[in-house]
């Protein structure tokens, strides 16, 4: 995949899915901790959500950071925008401040 594929794929990922997670493994098998604490956080709230492994494709685990200008993985995208990565979310969720975001999200 070319990296100009890549970001065809990350932005149609974001586009298309109201929840879009980039992150190491797949929410049944995260590959690092930092990927499984936002699964974890996402299942709290029951909220459906789409993810990419970006260890599967290297120009998308590239591209992904270019496209937010965020060096880290995971990515979490919400209606389109770029949430933040693992301490962001784990911040905003231990705040409180989730709940406003993801509240009309459809449930898994």
């Amino acid at each position: 995949m070319s990296e100009q594929d890549a970001l065809a794929t990350i932005k149609g990922d974001i586009e298309n899915n109201p929840v879009f997670l980039y992150m190491k493994g797949t929410p049944e098998s995260p590959m690092c901790g930092f990927s499984a604490q936002v699964v974890q956080v996402l299942k709290t709230y029951g909220v459906k959500y789409a993810s990419r492994n970006v260890l599967e494709d290297w120009e998308v685990r590239e591209g992904i950071k270019k496209f937010a200008n965020w060096p880290t993985i995971p990515q979490l995208y919400v209606k389109g925008k770029f949430l933040g990565g693992c301490d962001i979310v784990s911040e905003m969720h231990r705040k409180g401040e989730l709940t406003g975001v993801l509240q009309d999200l459809p449930k898994s």
